[in-house]
């Protein structure tokens, strides 16, 4: 069995555990102050966990997820499954990594909320093609 990391040190799964615990948190509105008083700890310790600096444990995991009224499984959603790892990606796989990503940033949370309240049509098509535009000049 392969090991991630040497033990102590965090790895990907940690980063992608805590910037979706960060995700869940900022959709519901609830602060890092008030979760961390929730499960009895300092904010500081909140942002390590949502940074991936440090690891959250099982038990930790739980309670955030029963505070953040999600499922557990919620934090592990756009990590490969470790019994397909070895397998090619399927269709979408790509789209589903830039979505997760694009959801992890503060900006693309806060677009994310915003553009479903402009009405279809011209003025949201408008503001892909800006988009669109900017990306290409970066």
């Amino acid at each position: 069995m392969a090991k991630d990391t040497d033990g102590r040190r965090a790895s990907s799964v940690d980063h992608h555990v805590g910037a979706r615990v960060r995700m869940r948190r900022k959709l519901i509105g609830v602060s890092q102050e008030q979760l961390a008083d929730a499960l009895e700890l300092t904010f500081q310790q909140v942002q390590k966990y949502e940074r991936g600096e440090n690891r959250i444990s099982a038990s930790k995991l739980f309670r955030i997820a029963s505070l953040l009224g999600t499922d557990v499984t919620y934090f592990f959603d756009g990590l490969p499954d470790p019994v397909e790892a070895a397998a090619p990606d399927g269709p979408g796989a790509q789209a589903d990594r830039t979505v997760q990503t694009f959801l992890q940033t503060a900006e693309g949370l806060q677009l994310a909320e915003l553009f479903p309240r402009i009405a279809p049509g011209r003025v949201r098509r408008q503001i892909v093609d800006l988009v669109r535009v900017m990306a290409e000049e970066a």
